[in-house]
């Protein structure tokens, strides 16, 4: 009976060490189950996550592809404008140096009307001085003439009163041939004068046409000069205009990759946080298993 009575002791304890045991084993247990729980309530949680994160990196994807066929849209945009300004830089550089051309041409043409003027103003002034040598050779012939006169008439007042000074007669008959001689001369002096005054006359007056041809040809070059400098400023304008185009391409692109970037970034943290995610789920399927 002893012995039977200190064996149920050593069942008894024993049974109660079992009983300590299970109960641990049964709160262990119960732990177990509600971290298990607490897990999956997270894993709904990480998978609801999940699908918004993939939903709204699909939403970003399609995003990125937009914006990358803008960009590529942006950048043919930016080639062709580029394109365009080089061919108005082109054309801008034909229109200075036909400017240049047509500058040169007008002070050539201006010189040359600069010097056409001074030969004008030489043959007005020669003129001017043939026709006071005219008039002068005029008053020569009048005075001569007037003085012919006077001596015919004292010639025949000698003759009629002096008809014995023959050799008076003959020196006065040698100097009336001597003086109509010299009229001769003189008359033959003046046509040669007039002559010269008809061709300088006939020379200014081309002179003269090719100077108002000069003219007309200078006003219809400053005409054009002032076509093309209105092109050529309209050029500058557009030119201009273009580049303000292409700055503000420019800007919109760098805007643009700055939100690629931040989208990438953005994409690039979503994409560790589902790695992340990923793990933790892994994690917990091995600790679950």
């Amino acid at each position: 009976i002893r012995r039977q009575r200190q064996e149920l002791k050593l069942l008894i304890a024993e049974l109660k060490d079992r009983d300590r045991e299970l109960n641990d084993m049964v709160a262990v247990h119960e732990r177990h189950i509600q971290a298990w729980e607490d897990d999956r309530q997270k894993i709904l949680t990480l998978a609801e996550r999940c699908s918004l994160l993939t939903s709204e990196l699909n939403e970003r994807n399609a995003v990125i592809k937009s914006l990358s066929k803008r960009l590529k849209l942006l950048e043919s945009q930016h080639n062709d404008s580029k394109i365009t300004l080089e061919s108005t830089q082109q054309k801008f550089k034909e229109l200075t140096q036909k400017v240049t051309d047509s500058s040169v041409h007008c002070q050539a043409l201006e010189e040359k009307n600069q010097s056409l003027h001074c030969s004008i103003l030489e043959l007005s002034a020669k003129t001017g001085q043939l026709q006071a040598r005219e008039q002068e050779l005029l008053a020569m012939l009048q005075l001569k003439d007037k003085a012919l006169i006077e001596t015919t008439d004292q010639i025949t007042e000698v003759t009629s009163k002096f008809k014995t000074l023959e050799s008076a007669l003959r020196t006065a008959k040698l100097d009336e041939f001597s003086r109509n001689r010299e009229q001769q001369d003189l008359k033959l002096t003046l046509g040669d004068v007039m002559c010269q005054v008809t061709k300088m006359k006939d020379i200014l007056s081309e002179k003269m046409k090719e100077s108002s041809k000069n003219q007309e040809e200078i006003s219809h070059l400053k005409q054009e000069n002032g076509c093309l400098r209105s092109e050529l400023i309209l050029a500058v304008e557009e030119a201009q205009r273009k580049d303000q185009l292409y700055q503000f391409a420019k800007s919109k692109q760098v805007r643009i990759e700055k939100e690629l970037s931040s989208l990438r970034q953005v994409c690039v943290k979503q994409q560790r946080d589902l790695h992340f995610l990923h793990v933790n789920l892994d994690s917990s399927q091995d600790s679950r298993q």
